[in-house]
């Protein structure tokens, strides 16, 4: 299972590095990326030169390793950031990343000093020396460096702090989302066999699955429709672009008229009479008309099932669908098919 979600799998680590490089720059940290072994998979960013030269000390570095690896276990522990005092009482950040309550590794963040130290009297320093003379006298030899290392307030650590915790777990959740679709069919190709979801998508849950069902359908529904620009040109007003756009981009979903007027931070009542005014028609009745001109093509350029077309386009069940269809056309969509193959010369 480990191996299974190696956080090395699910990220383009190039891209990763100019990320976290560019957080390192935003938020004043100095930034790692370690696996769920604590074997670093990124190299830091912004690592300050005070720590650059303690971790070149074959004496002090042994504690820096010690520091990171407590760190992380704790923050494994809490699952949640974990903030901390190593053990030259500079500011450090255990960030884990976990996907399903599985841990895959840790963003190690830190190097600051509070400027308002009061605030952290309750921080745990997780590492001393037992040898405190000697550890004073090598950082002492540092002074100039450690003058040099950035201050914030304990409120922004841990907001800071908070913030990469969610960012980097939404992150890795989005591209196991993606890296799920194409496990699923390198495994599915080539066997003839019925497909068991525990056999093909070992360690994979209903709720990863359910999180990209809506973007296969979408993706699916795409593919084959076209928007003219006859199609959004209809209203010109830009107080209905918000609400556009979704309805475009979000083919597959049952949109109703009070999540349109909540997008365009108007009311209800007042998109549902400006709407009409611009379209010569209410909403409900436009958009039902443009999804039996989507529902069109799709009959005439794929095999679908009717069943599969009414999903693609959000209906509720196909009975509904061939109604609202009938509606419009006057035909069912299966004679529709039939009709529109039969003049293009298509069996």
């Amino acid at each position: 299972m480990q191996e299974s979600l190696n956080i090395s799998k699910f990220l383009d680590l190039k891209k990763w590095k100019r990320l976290q490089d560019s957080l390192a720059t935003v938020t004043k940290l100095a930034i790692l990326t370690v696996d769920y072994k604590g074997i670093p998979v990124t190299s830091h960013s912004s690592c300050q030169a005070f720590c650059q030269n303690v971790r070149k000390d074959p004496e002090l570095l042994p504690f820096c390793q010690k520091c990171d690896s407590r760190g992380g276990l704790e923050a494994v522990r809490l699952n949640a950031p974990y903030v901390y005092l190593c053990h030259f009482n500079i500011i450090d950040i255990a960030i884990p990343i976990t996907v399903d309550d599985k841990y895959l590794g840790a963003v190690m963040a830190g190097q600051v000093k509070l400027s308002d130290p009061e605030n952290g009297t309750d921080l745990e320093q997780i590492v001393s020396s037992p040898n405190k003379s000697s550890h004073l006298l090598k950082g002492n030899q540092l002074k100039a460096y450690y003058d040099d290392i950035p201050t914030m307030t304990y409120e922004e650590v841990v907001k800071i702090s908070n913030m990469l915790f969610l960012l980097c777990n939404y992150i890795i959740e989005e591209a196991l989302n993606k890296n799920l679709l194409v496990e699923m069919f390198e495994k599915a190709a080539g066997n003839d066999e019925a497909l068991n979801l525990s056999t093909i998508l070992p360690g994979y849950t209903i709720k990863n699955i359910e999180s990209i069902k809506k973007e296969m359908t979408n993706a699916i529904a795409d593919a084959y429709l076209k928007n003219t620009s006859s199609d959004m040109s209809i209203c010109t007003n830009p107080i209905f672009k918000p609400a556009w756009d979704y309805i475009y981009n979000n083919k597959s979903e049952n949109i109703t008229l009070s999540h349109m007027a909540e997008l365009c931070h108007i009311s209800p009542s007042y998109f549902s009479r400006l709407f009409a005014k611009e379209t010569g028609e209410n909403f409900t009745t436009y958009l039902a008309r443009l999804k039996v001109k989507w529902a069109k093509q799709l009959l005439e350029v794929t095999d679908m099932p009717v069943s599969q077309i009414s999903n693609e386009l959000g209906f509720n069940e196909p009975g509904y669908f061939i109604k609202i269809f009938k509606k419009f056309e006057e035909i069912t969509p299966a004679l529709y098919r039939k009709g529109y193959r039969e003049n293009q010369g298509v069996s």
